[in-house]
Protein backbone atom coordinates (compact mmCIF):
# COMPACT_ATOMS: atom_id res chain seq x y z
CA UNK A 1 0.00 0.00 0.00
CA UNK A 2 2.98 2.42 0.59
CA UNK A 3 4.91 1.51 -2.41
CA UNK A 4 1.54 2.35 -4.24
CA UNK A 5 0.89 5.78 -2.55
CA UNK A 6 4.30 6.68 -3.00
CA UNK A 7 4.40 5.71 -7.06
CA UNK A 8 1.14 7.72 -7.22
CA UNK A 9 2.44 10.94 -5.51
CA UNK A 10 5.42 10.59 -7.70
CA UNK A 11 3.18 10.32 -10.76
CA UNK A 12 1.35 13.33 -9.48
CA UNK A 13 4.29 15.74 -9.10
CA UNK A 14 5.74 14.91 -12.62
CA UNK A 15 3.78 17.32 -14.46
CA UNK A 16 4.30 20.19 -11.68
CA UNK A 17 8.23 19.42 -11.96
CA UNK A 18 8.16 19.47 -15.96
CA UNK A 19 6.34 23.09 -15.91
CA UNK A 20 9.26 23.64 -13.45
CA UNK A 21 11.69 22.52 -15.76
CA UNK A 22 10.25 24.29 -18.68
CA UNK A 23 9.94 27.51 -16.63
CA UNK A 24 13.85 27.01 -15.78
CA UNK A 25 14.94 26.71 -19.15
CA UNK A 26 12.88 29.58 -20.28
CA UNK A 27 13.63 32.20 -18.30
CA UNK A 28 15.65 34.62 -19.85
CA UNK A 29 17.46 36.86 -18.86
CA UNK A 30 18.19 36.02 -15.42
CA UNK A 31 21.17 39.08 -14.75
CA UNK A 32 22.14 42.00 -16.65
CA UNK A 33 22.22 41.67 -20.12
CA UNK A 34 25.21 43.80 -21.86
CA UNK A 35 25.66 45.17 -25.32
CA UNK A 36 28.96 45.35 -26.34
CA UNK A 37 29.89 48.01 -28.86
CA UNK A 38 33.19 48.55 -30.68
CA UNK A 39 33.45 52.10 -30.69
CA UNK A 40 34.26 54.96 -28.48
CA UNK A 41 31.26 56.90 -26.15
CA UNK A 42 29.87 59.38 -28.56
CA UNK A 43 29.61 57.79 -31.91
CA UNK A 44 26.69 56.70 -34.23
CA UNK A 45 26.97 53.01 -32.98
CA UNK A 46 27.03 53.95 -29.19
CA UNK A 47 24.32 56.59 -29.49
CA UNK A 48 21.76 54.62 -31.64
CA UNK A 49 22.40 51.25 -29.22
CA UNK A 50 21.70 53.63 -26.41
CA UNK A 51 18.21 54.44 -27.42
CA UNK A 52 17.68 50.68 -27.99
CA UNK A 53 19.34 49.27 -24.58
CA UNK A 54 16.31 50.34 -22.94
CA UNK A 55 13.44 49.69 -24.62
CA UNK A 56 15.14 46.03 -25.36
CA UNK A 57 14.66 45.73 -21.64
CA UNK A 58 11.29 46.28 -21.72
CA UNK A 59 10.59 44.11 -24.50
CA UNK A 60 12.81 41.79 -22.35
CA UNK A 61 10.79 41.90 -19.60
CA UNK A 62 12.28 44.83 -17.51
CA UNK A 63 13.26 42.80 -14.57
CA UNK A 64 17.15 42.93 -15.74
CA UNK A 65 18.59 45.99 -16.83
CA UNK A 66 20.65 46.26 -20.80
CA UNK A 67 23.20 48.02 -20.85
CA UNK A 68 25.74 49.21 -23.01
CA UNK A 69 29.93 48.62 -22.65
CA UNK A 70 31.75 50.03 -25.27
CA UNK A 71 35.25 48.17 -26.24
CA UNK A 72 36.54 50.34 -28.70
CA UNK A 73 39.94 48.92 -31.02
CA UNK A 74 40.33 46.97 -34.29
CA UNK A 75 37.66 48.86 -36.39
CA UNK A 76 35.48 46.70 -34.29
CA UNK A 77 37.47 43.43 -33.77
CA UNK A 78 37.89 43.97 -29.82
CA UNK A 79 34.70 43.85 -29.43
CA UNK A 80 33.67 41.13 -31.44
CA UNK A 81 36.29 39.01 -30.03
CA UNK A 82 34.74 40.04 -26.63
CA UNK A 83 31.66 38.33 -27.78
CA UNK A 84 33.11 35.85 -29.69
CA UNK A 85 34.72 34.38 -26.21
CA UNK A 86 31.31 35.30 -24.03
CA UNK A 87 29.36 32.26 -23.06
CA UNK A 88 26.37 31.63 -25.49
CA UNK A 89 23.78 32.54 -22.96
CA UNK A 90 22.30 35.61 -24.30
CA UNK A 91 23.40 37.77 -21.58
CA UNK A 92 26.32 39.34 -24.08
CA UNK A 93 25.21 40.82 -27.38
CA UNK A 94 27.25 42.62 -30.14
CA UNK A 95 26.18 45.83 -31.47
CA UNK A 96 28.24 44.66 -35.08
CA UNK A 97 28.83 46.85 -37.96
CA UNK A 98 29.73 46.86 -41.27
CA UNK A 99 33.45 47.44 -40.64
CA UNK A 100 33.52 44.01 -38.27
CA UNK A 101 31.29 42.12 -39.63
CA UNK A 102 31.59 42.69 -43.45
CA UNK A 103 34.97 44.51 -44.16
CA UNK A 104 37.45 42.95 -41.48
CA UNK A 105 37.04 39.62 -42.78
CA UNK A 106 39.08 40.92 -46.15
CA UNK A 107 41.02 43.40 -44.48
CA UNK A 108 42.96 41.63 -41.95
CA UNK A 109 44.83 38.29 -42.36
CA UNK A 110 45.43 37.23 -38.40
CA UNK A 111 41.57 37.50 -37.52
CA UNK A 112 41.13 34.88 -35.17
CA UNK A 113 37.30 34.73 -35.45
CA UNK A 114 34.86 34.30 -38.39
CA UNK A 115 31.73 36.64 -37.96
CA UNK A 116 29.62 34.06 -40.37
CA UNK A 117 30.66 31.27 -37.91
CA UNK A 118 31.44 32.45 -34.54
CA UNK A 119 28.51 34.65 -34.08
CA UNK A 120 24.88 34.33 -33.89
CA UNK A 121 22.58 36.48 -36.17
CA UNK A 122 19.71 38.14 -34.15
CA UNK A 123 18.33 40.48 -36.63
CA UNK A 124 19.67 43.88 -38.31
CA UNK A 125 18.61 46.81 -36.34
CA UNK A 126 19.33 50.08 -38.47
CA UNK A 127 20.71 51.64 -41.61
CA UNK A 128 22.64 54.53 -40.82
CA UNK A 129 23.17 57.76 -42.99
CA UNK A 130 26.78 59.03 -43.71
CA UNK A 131 27.46 62.93 -44.10
CA UNK A 132 30.41 64.23 -45.64
CA UNK A 133 31.43 67.04 -43.81
CA UNK A 134 34.37 69.88 -44.02
CA UNK A 135 34.64 72.21 -41.61
CA UNK A 136 32.62 75.15 -41.32
CA UNK A 137 36.30 77.33 -42.32
CA UNK A 138 37.32 75.45 -45.07
CA UNK A 139 36.07 77.09 -48.56
CA UNK A 140 35.33 74.11 -50.18
CA UNK A 141 31.04 74.09 -51.20
CA UNK A 142 30.70 71.64 -52.93
CA UNK A 143 32.20 68.01 -53.54
CA UNK A 144 33.97 69.39 -56.51
CA UNK A 145 35.52 72.06 -54.88
CA UNK A 146 37.06 69.82 -52.77
CA UNK A 147 37.89 67.13 -55.28
CA UNK A 148 39.46 70.12 -57.12
CA UNK A 149 41.99 71.26 -54.26
CA UNK A 150 42.63 66.91 -53.30
CA UNK A 151 43.98 66.91 -57.21
CA UNK A 152 45.78 70.36 -56.87
CA UNK A 153 47.53 69.14 -53.15
CA UNK A 154 48.18 65.22 -53.29
CA UNK A 155 48.70 63.33 -50.47
CA UNK A 156 48.32 67.01 -48.76
CA UNK A 157 44.55 66.83 -47.29
CA UNK A 158 43.39 64.13 -45.04
CA UNK A 159 40.13 62.65 -43.68
CA UNK A 160 38.87 61.39 -40.40
CA UNK A 161 37.11 58.08 -39.42
CA UNK A 162 35.99 56.00 -37.05
CA UNK A 163 38.57 53.56 -37.51
CA UNK A 164 39.68 51.25 -40.01
CA UNK A 165 37.33 49.30 -42.30
CA UNK A 166 34.64 51.04 -40.93
CA UNK A 167 31.85 53.28 -43.83
CA UNK A 168 33.94 56.21 -43.31
CA UNK A 169 37.01 54.99 -44.24
CA UNK A 170 35.50 53.37 -47.17
CA UNK A 171 34.34 56.16 -48.06
CA UNK A 172 37.36 58.36 -48.04
CA UNK A 173 39.42 55.49 -49.74
CA UNK A 174 36.48 54.83 -52.24
CA UNK A 175 36.43 58.42 -53.37
CA UNK A 176 40.10 58.24 -53.72
CA UNK A 177 40.00 55.59 -56.34
CA UNK A 178 36.81 56.47 -58.24
CA UNK A 179 37.80 60.49 -58.22
CA UNK A 180 41.14 59.98 -58.89
CA UNK A 181 42.85 61.57 -55.63
CA UNK A 182 45.13 60.41 -52.62
CA UNK A 183 44.42 61.99 -49.98
CA UNK A 184 45.38 60.82 -46.22
CA UNK A 185 43.32 58.57 -44.06
CA UNK A 186 43.39 59.04 -40.01
CA UNK A 187 41.90 56.57 -38.56
CA UNK A 188 40.44 57.18 -34.27
CA UNK A 189 38.85 54.75 -31.86
CA UNK A 190 35.09 56.10 -32.62
CA UNK A 191 33.27 58.77 -34.42
CA UNK A 192 33.31 60.97 -31.02
CA UNK A 193 37.07 61.47 -30.98
CA UNK A 194 37.47 62.10 -35.31
CA UNK A 195 34.84 64.57 -35.12
CA UNK A 196 36.50 66.66 -32.10
CA UNK A 197 39.28 66.91 -34.01
CA UNK A 198 37.29 67.65 -37.32
CA UNK A 199 35.75 70.80 -35.60
CA UNK A 200 39.03 71.86 -34.62
CA UNK A 201 40.20 71.48 -38.10
CA UNK A 202 43.36 69.12 -37.46
CA UNK A 203 41.50 67.24 -40.55
CA UNK A 204 39.93 68.30 -43.37
CA UNK A 205 36.75 66.25 -44.03
CA UNK A 206 34.94 63.00 -43.45
CA UNK A 207 32.57 60.45 -44.07
CA UNK A 208 30.61 61.09 -40.41
CA UNK A 209 27.80 59.47 -39.14
CA UNK A 210 24.38 61.64 -39.16
CA UNK A 211 24.60 61.15 -35.20
CA UNK A 212 27.49 62.86 -34.51
CA UNK A 213 27.75 65.20 -37.95
CA UNK A 214 23.75 66.35 -38.06
CA UNK A 215 24.53 68.02 -34.57
CA UNK A 216 27.76 70.11 -35.59
CA UNK A 217 26.17 71.13 -38.69
CA UNK A 218 23.15 72.40 -37.09
CA UNK A 219 25.69 74.34 -35.23
CA UNK A 220 27.74 76.13 -37.84
CA UNK A 221 30.78 74.43 -37.20
CA UNK A 222 30.40 72.07 -40.03
CA UNK A 223 29.42 72.06 -43.81
CA UNK A 224 27.39 69.45 -45.46
CA UNK A 225 28.45 68.18 -48.78
CA UNK A 226 26.47 65.10 -49.72
CA UNK A 227 25.72 62.20 -48.78
CA UNK A 228 27.17 58.54 -49.94
CA UNK A 229 24.65 56.97 -51.15
CA UNK A 230 23.16 55.92 -54.50
CA UNK A 231 20.87 58.45 -54.58
CA UNK A 232 19.61 61.22 -52.13
CA UNK A 233 18.57 60.06 -48.99
CA UNK A 234 14.77 61.03 -47.89
CA UNK A 235 15.83 61.36 -44.49
CA UNK A 236 18.00 64.63 -46.29
CA UNK A 237 17.22 65.20 -49.75
CA UNK A 238 18.45 68.54 -49.74
CA UNK A 239 21.80 67.16 -50.26
CA UNK A 240 23.12 65.64 -53.00
CA UNK A 241 24.19 62.40 -53.16
CA UNK A 242 28.23 61.97 -54.42
CA UNK A 243 27.26 59.91 -57.24
CA UNK A 244 26.09 62.83 -58.79
CA UNK A 245 29.69 63.45 -59.11
CA UNK A 246 31.33 60.82 -58.56
CA UNK A 247 29.55 58.15 -60.64
CA UNK A 248 29.40 54.98 -59.05
CA UNK A 249 29.97 56.10 -55.54
CA UNK A 250 27.83 54.20 -52.92
CA UNK A 251 28.71 53.39 -49.65
CA UNK A 252 25.93 51.91 -47.18
CA UNK A 253 26.24 51.60 -43.38
CA UNK A 254 24.26 49.90 -41.20
CA UNK A 255 24.06 47.65 -37.38
CA UNK A 256 22.69 44.47 -36.56
CA UNK A 257 22.56 42.40 -32.98
CA UNK A 258 24.29 39.35 -32.69
CA UNK A 259 25.30 36.78 -30.29
CA UNK A 260 28.29 34.23 -29.27
CA UNK A 261 28.02 31.25 -31.51
CA UNK A 262 25.59 28.18 -30.18
CA UNK A 263 22.88 30.99 -29.06
CA UNK A 264 20.25 28.50 -27.56
CA UNK A 265 17.03 28.79 -30.50
CA UNK A 266 14.69 29.74 -28.00
CA UNK A 267 16.32 32.94 -26.81
CA UNK A 268 17.54 33.77 -30.55
CA UNK A 269 13.71 33.43 -31.21
CA UNK A 270 13.12 35.82 -27.55
CA UNK A 271 15.62 38.47 -28.18
CA UNK A 272 15.16 38.55 -32.29
CA UNK A 273 11.15 39.00 -31.96
CA UNK A 274 12.10 41.62 -28.85
CA UNK A 275 14.24 43.70 -31.39
CA UNK A 276 11.65 43.41 -33.88
CA UNK A 277 8.73 44.70 -31.46
CA UNK A 278 11.14 47.95 -30.44
CA UNK A 279 11.98 48.73 -34.21
CA UNK A 280 8.34 48.98 -34.53
CA UNK A 281 7.79 51.70 -31.97
CA UNK A 282 7.03 54.74 -33.32
CA UNK A 283 8.50 56.68 -31.13
CA UNK A 284 12.49 54.69 -31.49
CA UNK A 285 11.35 54.97 -35.69
CA UNK A 286 11.34 58.80 -34.57
CA UNK A 287 14.40 59.03 -32.29
CA UNK A 288 16.46 57.27 -34.87
CA UNK A 289 15.33 59.07 -37.67
CA UNK A 290 16.22 62.94 -35.51
CA UNK A 291 19.55 60.46 -35.41
CA UNK A 292 20.24 59.68 -39.34
CA UNK A 293 19.29 56.21 -38.74
CA UNK A 294 16.36 53.88 -40.62
CA UNK A 295 15.19 51.37 -38.52
CA UNK A 296 15.73 47.97 -40.36
CA UNK A 297 14.32 44.84 -38.74
CA UNK A 298 14.78 41.70 -39.95
CA UNK A 299 14.85 37.51 -39.29
CA UNK A 300 17.93 36.31 -38.04
CA UNK A 301 18.35 34.42 -41.33
CA UNK A 302 17.39 37.00 -42.96
CA UNK A 303 20.73 38.65 -41.57
CA UNK A 304 23.05 35.66 -41.87
CA UNK A 305 22.45 36.05 -45.55
CA UNK A 306 23.08 39.28 -45.56
CA UNK A 307 26.02 39.42 -43.85
CA UNK A 308 27.58 36.87 -46.45
CA UNK A 309 26.47 38.70 -49.32
CA UNK A 310 28.23 42.09 -47.63
CA UNK A 311 31.37 40.31 -47.30
CA UNK A 312 31.06 38.79 -50.79
CA UNK A 313 30.21 42.26 -51.72
CA UNK A 314 33.01 44.15 -50.81
CA UNK A 315 36.05 41.98 -51.23
CA UNK A 316 37.29 42.68 -54.48
CA UNK A 317 36.22 46.86 -54.31
CA UNK A 318 38.79 46.56 -50.77
CA UNK A 319 41.23 44.50 -53.27
CA UNK A 320 40.67 47.38 -56.06
CA UNK A 321 41.34 50.36 -54.09
CA UNK A 322 44.23 48.80 -52.15
CA UNK A 323 42.32 49.38 -48.90
CA UNK A 324 44.54 47.73 -46.01
CA UNK A 325 45.22 48.30 -42.41
CA UNK A 326 47.83 51.34 -41.12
Amino acid sequence: MLQRRTLLGTALALPALAGAGARAQTRYPDYPVRIVVGFAAGGATDITTRLLAPRLQAALGGSEPVVVENRPGGSGNVATQTVVNAAPDGHTLLMGTISALAINPSLFDDLAFNPQTDLTPIGLFADVLNILVVPADRPWRDLGALIAAARENPGKLNYASSGIGGAGHLGGALLDHLAGIETVHVPYRGGGPAMSDLISGKVDYSFATAPTALPQVQAGRLRALGVPTARRSRLMPELPAVSETVPGFEVANWYALLGPRGLPQPIVARLSAALRDCLAQPQLVTDLAHHGAEARPSEPAALAAFLKAETEKWRPLLKASNTRPE
